[in-house]
């Protein structure tokens, strides 16, 4: 496809899928799903509710609303994957420029080697625990003051980030047949745990009956709508993410029809049965032990017995395939992006790696607080501005049109100003700027003290404002100064 010129926009891994590689049915993106949502981290998301004072109705309730939500803009991406066969890098081309998509690409990119980094930690606490439980020693070893862990968790962790690097040199095709077996397994070893829980409980009832904090004479009475809706955003932005990079995937299915049913199965009833088990879980937790252990290696590490070897084996395979999938996958596509002549998917996945390393992920995911509400909400205001303009140049200013060969030019009908597109970064600074504030008083209090409550009350609906603001002001300017592109779309 790419000529001379072009080098620097393609490369074999970025270039449309054939016929041949269409080869993903419904149940692989079921299964795919299910890979993914039944992890620790979607485990640990929902029973951090509980900790926040919910009840178990009430934290289920809120992550299957996001979820429901999050489901629509993430078919709407979808969409373009599996009728042109791009993934997420190429196609945002088609709004920023085939220059300015390398910054959303870059965003992407880097929220992913986070996620990579927090996986890879739960990964190797699963491991440590696993290997103190069957010699019944703690070894997490002294505390390294500069890093703020034991020296025994930072060998855990590189040795689990270590391993995970033999899955670089292996393709979507593997990991689509490992998330194909395993999905089952997952399913019941959850099962198992929750069991486990309702037994030591004495039934169903003391964990249903245990009332949220926010009842009148309550610890949080009176505050539900204040944990509620900054709570329900994150949920939305959870799986934000990969709205945004679901076009590496779908660019693989079969038919159209494949990829709507296998995300419509898979997405929001696993969340609400992984939802409805973690907490659950996490209640009993309150009734058995006096207090809620969200962290299910936590959890694990507290029982004893064979169950407890066999699931942190699940955690530690789980979280290397849930990793891999929803993380390492989409970055890598996102660097190559970069430099397509010099970086490969596999050097994009070295590079995923090496990030995930050095920003200490076991920083975020210290307190509830700081997982749910500073890196969750965090991540929603600077993505949620890229999906409202992805969402709003294809439906609403293309109307599902694209010119395939164009997205791989230089001088094609998406050059724009010299590769860049001023509508779409005028409406991603207009979509991010309101959430700034409040993304500053919730990561440092102290030090943003000052900042006004209006702020705050924008940062609790942050994916919403960026997605709404940033699809309002691209389709306005777009319109209003029609571009090459828009013209030639109008004229198909």
């Amino acid at each position: 496809m790419a000529t001379q010129s072009d080098e620097t926009l393609w490369n074999p891994d970025l270039a449309p899928t054939s016929a041949a590689q269409r080869n993903w049915a419904w149940y692989h993106f079921t299964a795919l799903w299910i890979g993914m949502i039944v992890a620790v981290p979607t485990w640990m998301l929902a029973a951090g509710l509980i900790e926040q004072g919910m009840s178990a109705a009430q934290a289920t309730v809120t992550v299957l609303l996001g979820n429901i939500v999050i489901l629509i803009p993430m078919l709407l991406i979808a969409h373009p994957g599996a009728r042109y066969g791009v993934p997420f890098a190429v196609l945002i081309r088609s709004s920023f420029g085939v220059q300015g998509a390398r910054l959303p690409a870059l965003a992407r990119a880097l929220v992913a080697c986070g996620w990579y980094g927090i996986q890879t930690w739960i990964g190797g606490e699963a491991l440590l625990t696993l290997l103190g439980i069957s010699i019944h020693a703690d070894l997490r070893g002294p505390m390294l003051p500069a890093l703020g862990i034991g020296a025994g968790q930072l060998a855990a962790f590189l040795v689990f980030w270590g391993a995970q690097l033999f899955f670089v040199r292996k393709g979507l095709t593997t990991i689509r047949r490992l998330e194909t077996w395993t999905a089952p397994l997952k399913i019941l070893a959850c099962c198992a745990l929750l069991w486990w829980a309702v037994s030591r409980a004495g039934g169903v009832g003391p964990i249903l009956s245990a009332p949220s904090a926010f009842v009148p004479g309550g610890p949080k009475a009176g505050q539900f709508w204040a944990v509620f809706l900054p709570a329900f955003t994150a949920m939305v932005g959870f799986w934000g993410t990969l709205a945004l990079n679901i076009p590496d995937f779908t660019r693989f299915a079969r038919r159209q029809r494949d990829q709507i049913i296998g995300q419509t199965l898979g997405l929001p009833p696993t969340m609400g049965l992984i939802t409805l088990i973690s907490v659950m879980t996490t209640s009993a937790t309150v009734v058995i032990y006096g207090k809620a252990i969200w962290d299910p290696v936590q959890l694990a590490g507290s029982m004893a017995g064979p169950f407890v070897l066999l699931g942190l084996v699940v955690i530690a395979v789980d979280t290397v395939s849930c990793n891999i999938a929803a993380n390492l996958v989409c970055s890598a596509y996102d660097f190559a992006s970069l430099s397509p002549a010099r970086i490969s998917y596999r050097t994009g996945a070295l590079a995923t790696a090496a990030i995930g390393l050095v920003i200490m992920p076991w920083k975020l995911m210290a307190t509830t607080d700081g997982y749910i509400f500073t890196w969750l909400t965090g991540y929603g205001a600077l993505l949620g501005p890229i999906a409202g303009i992805l969402i709003a140049d294809y439906w609403l200013v293309r109307r599902g049109r694209l010119d395939v060969e164009a997205l791989y030019r230089e001088a094609g009908v998406y050059a724009y100003r010299r590769g860049w597109n001023p509508a779409a970064l005028i409406a991603f600074a207009l979509g991010v700027a309101p959430n700034v504030p409040g993304f500053l008083k919730a990561a440092a209090p102290a030090s943003f003290a000052g900042v006004a409550p209006f702020w705050s009350g924008v940062y609790t609906y942050a994916w919403f404002v960026g997605v709404l603001l940033a699809l309002g002001a691209y389709t306005l300017l777009m319109r209003r100064a029609p571009s090459r592109a828009t013209a030639i779309a109008a004229a198909e």
